[in-house]
């Protein structure tokens, strides 16, 4: 065994110095947060919260867990989220699947159509316009079908499905399968770590998604947590109305944006350790191929 050289020694000393102040920098913010939601309200606004809460304070989140309506919305996130993140990979994989085969007659310009809207888009009046006419709007379909496809993870799975090898449809061609078969049997098996990695994408993209439901649902036992939980800021800072909690805002204010991101990046986090192995595998793989 070759005896690493003292350069090399040095290099990976260096390295783990680095990469373990990087860490460290990355995890403080989420640390800090997570202590100044349990913090009170004066040791915030003096500055005294760091990585341990001061003046344990659950109040806000007593708060927002006694208000049905964040369960109510909290719920409609999960249905949101899954419902949004199964058409967008139906979609988005066979669309891709599509576009992978060279031979196909158009291909150049359905790829450029995908990357026009990647630069252009309708407008918000327009989206907004056509989203109302087709009857989507205060509706599950007015979240999850404008946002259906990303163009970005359409060209990362296209990518993916280039570089695998011909061969193998043609030999599941000889064997009489169709072109659905192949792409069911054949190809998505082999295509865990892309997939994983979209799915992780969508599933990230929809769940933080305020916006949409801001704009296109009407009725507060429709909106997303993700709005709740705005609104529920935007009352601790005007003052406003927020809910079921705002005659109690005045003892949250302080911490009450630190609750916030806690609670919606709480199942994300929860999530992601499970998915996290296909994450930088399924992005390089998708890579290979421009």
């Amino acid at each position: 065994m070759v005896k690493p050289s003292r350069s090399y020694r040095v290099f990976q000393g260096v390295n783990g110095v680095v990469l373990t102040l990087v860490v460290l920098v990355t995890l403080y913010p989420f640390v800090n947060i997570i202590a100044r939601s349990f913090s009170g309200e004066r040791q915030i606004r003096a500055g005294e919260v760091t990585l341990l809460p001061k003046g344990f304070n659950p109040t806000t989140y007593e708060i927002v867990f006694q208000d049905s309506m964040f369960w109510r919305n909290y719920g409609n996130t999960v249905l949101y989220t899954v419902v949004a993140t199964a058409v967008a990979m139906v979609l988005t994989t066979c669309y891709a699947y599509v576009l992978s085969k060279k031979h196909l007659k158009g291909r150049g310009l359905l790829v450029g159509i995908a990357v026009f809207t990647m630069f252009f888009t309708g407008g918000l009046i327009p989206n907004y316009v056509l989203v109302t006419n087709l009857g989507l709007k205060n509706t599950l379909w007015a979240i999850a079908l404008p946002n259906a496809i990303s163009v970005f993870n359409l060209l990362v799975m296209k990518a993916f499905f280039e570089s695998l090898p011909g061969e193998l449809e043609e030999a599941a061609q000889i064997d009489g399968l169709s072109t659905y078969g192949i792409l069911l049997r054949i190809v998505l098996p082999l295509s865990k770590a892309v997939v994983a990695t979209m799915v992780l994408f969508y599933s990230v993209s929809f769940w933080n998604s305020w916006f949409s439901a801001f704009l296109y649902l009407d009725s507060s036992e429709l909106m997303p947590v993700t709005v709740y939980l705005r609104n529920l800021i935007s009352g601790a800072t005007t003052g406003g109305n927020a809910g079921a909690a705002d005659a109690q805002l005045s003892q949250v204010g302080a911490n009450i944006q630190a609750v916030t991101i806690v609670l919606t990046s709480l199942p994300i986090l929860c999530v992601y350790p499970f998915v996290q192995r296909y994450f930088v595998s399924g992005v390089m793989l998708g890579a290979v191929k421009g």
